[in-house]
């Protein structure tokens, strides 16, 4: 019989959760009179300044309904059509994007690097920013792409991402972030948004806000001026230029203010962290990977995958390897949700003995 438990009971995706009550309350604000289209509104205007004062610099938004859209059109503002773009094997940018990267570019080729905990080899990088480089008959290493957190909920240090970004700049390379997860990252390292981007050489970052509590609002963040027009007509071009760009503009504002998108994000890691601390009490789970952020891989047994989705729990197995689950918590997940699922994990096993 198929269970009718409520999404809430599961691990899917931190997609899976609804929006912050500031955001919501923000949206219907925004919804009290007629502005100005196309981002040329008041509320528009304090976001972009909101942004330059989070980041301690100067920076170009452009608001866009999903990470696809942030990451293609970022980087194709970052590489030429014959270019490579330099990227961990397990980038969201290569596996599950459809080929928009390499659509929005006209045809710019991912590259994939290896690297422990989804992780980009810095050894690897030297020689990938230097092959077949003036080879008319090969893309030439144009921009790498770092996601912080990584699909694997790792997390760069600031150390490694400064290695990775003056490897990339010291051979002419650009540097772009995929920050689907960057509250997350942020938070795990507790430091800034500055020292995590243009301080340590990343030109373009792709913010993410859908996953940690907006609604339907995603961002571009260029901290490079030199782009600010070819960005603006890509964006316009990729259809992300919105008449009613107040109500993105609202979301992204919400949930900046007050720190909401730190606490959601704190909130959505100790959560994980939860759960990993108990997955390791439970006979025959292996927990995979150096977790810092909000995604937890596992490996369970056959029969236990069975046993918890029979009890209405949602999450991906067997999408990576066998007996290879993933498991997201969000900032909706309470204490309680976590300790039900563990408690539901150490009765099967024990039943099972």
């Amino acid at each position: 019989m198929t269970s009718t438990t409520p999404v809430l009971r599961g691990y899917l995706s931190d997609n899976a959760a609804g929006a912050s009550p500031e955001i919501l309350a923000a949206v219907s604000d925004a919804s009290s009179g007629p502005a100005a289209p196309y981002g040329n509104d008041a509320l528009s205007v304090e976001v972009a300044e909101q942004f330059s004062a989070v980041f301690e610099t100067a920076v170009e938004v452009f608001p866009v309904s999903t990470g696809s859209a942030a990451n293609a059109l970022g980087l194709a503002s970052l590489t030429p059509p014959w270019g490579s773009i330099l990227a961990h094997t397990d980038a969201h940018i290569g596996s599950d994007e459809a080929g928009a990267p390499e659509f929005f570019t006209n045809g710019a080729k991912i590259v994939h690097l290896g690297g422990v905990h989804s992780k980009i080899d810095p050894d690897l990088l030297r020689a990938g920013v230097e092959r077949k480089r003036g080879d008319v008959h090969s893309v030439q290493p144009s921009v790498v792409s770092i996601t912080q957190a990584t699909e694997a909920g790792s997390v760069y240090t600031l150390d490694e991402l400064r290695e990775l970004a003056d490897i990339a700049h010291g051979a002419g390379l650009r540097v772009h972030m995929d920050g689907a997860r960057f509250a997350n990252a942020l938070v795990a390292l507790d430091t800034t948004p500055a020292e995590m981007t243009w301080r340590l050489g990343v030109d373009v970052l792709s913010f993410g806000a859908t996953k940690n509590g907006a609604m339907t609002a995603d961002a571009i963040v260029s901290f490079d001026p030199s782009l600010t027009e070819e960005l603006a007509y890509r964006h316009k071009r990729g259809g992300q230029l919105t008449s009613k760009m107040r109500f993105q503009n609202a979301q992204l504002g919400a949930y900046l203010t007050d720190d909401v998108w730190l606490r959601n994000a704190r909130h959505a890691n100790a959560m994980a962290a939860r759960m990993r601390d108990g997955l390791r009490e439970i006979l025959g789970v292996e927990v995979l990977g150096d977790t810092r952020a909000n995604i937890l891989f596992c490996r369970f047994p056959a029969d236990l995958v069975t046993a918890l989705r029979e009890a209405g729990y949602g999450f991906y197995g067997n999408r990576w390897e066998t007996d290879v689950v993933r498991l997201v918590t969000s900032f909706v997940h309470s204490a309680e949700d976590i300790d039900d699922f563990l408690a539901a994990g150490r009765r099967f096993t024990a039943h099972a003995l």
